[in-house]
């Protein structure tokens, strides 16, 4: 029997390619690339949306809450056995005026409807695989992004590895600093480029190969 992986998470996730502005190859992606890496005991479903927040509601597209989606989704993939979640990157955008902290927290309320929740409809809480993302890049100022996002967000991307590990502590999730293995890309400094995705996928699939101990 195998076991399902969700990956929840923004366009990193989706598996956004900075050179084209569409989506690299599921070969390419971290997430088709943890498929590959896991094999056939596990079924990796790939949940990445871009401009996807934890918890805020964009002005402009209301629909990427995090929040909203979560419980349809975790519904139509029952049972779940592990979840990867990556959100945060998008919190970042002037618009939400939101700290690394208040950020973390917002990745927190999504811990504890998918802990609530899945206890509820399969029976069984399971693994979280907490993941705090990836830097953004000293050239943002350059990026075609900037305007959603400025300077500002550098320093407080780099704060959440602090914040988000508090966050998997409280919640008795596992964590995962992507910031530790990857960069962003300089042509946006938002995105990975294909090394990254390789990168992450070998550290997440080690990652949901421990039994949970850690």
């Amino acid at each position: 029997m195998y076991k399902t992986v969700l990956c929840y998470g923004d366009s990193n996730t989706y598996g956004y390619n900075p050179k084209t502005g569409m989506r690299y190859p599921p070969d390419v992606r971290w997430t088709g690339r943890l498929q590959a890496l896991l094999g056939s005991d596990y079924h990796v479903v790939q949940e990445g949306c871009n401009g996807r927040t934890t918890i805020f509601d964009d002005p402009l597209e209301g629909w990427k809450n995090g929040m909203d989606y979560l419980k349809p989704c975790l519904n139509s993939h029952k049972p779940v056995d592990i979840v990867i979640l990556m959100l945060g990157s998008n919190d970042l955008k002037e618009t939400f005026h939101a700290s690394a902290q208040e950020i973390a927290a917002g990745a927190g309320e999504l811990v504890k409807v998918i802990r609530e929740f899945t206890e509820e409809k399969q029976g069984f809480i399971p693994r979280i695989l907490l993941v705090s993302p990836a830097k953004i890049g000293d050239g943002i100022a350059d990026s075609p992004f900037y305007g959603r996002f400025y300077e500002n967000a550098i320093a407080r991307s780099g704060e959440f590895p602090v914040w988000y590990r508090r966050v998997a502590e409280t919640y008795g999730c596992e964590f995962v600093n992507a910031a530790e293995y990857v960069g962003t890309s300089p042509l946006d400094s938002l995105h990975f480029t294909e090394e990254g995705h390789e990168i992450l996928a070998k550290v997440l699939a080690e990652a949901v190969k421990q039994d949970g101990s850690k």
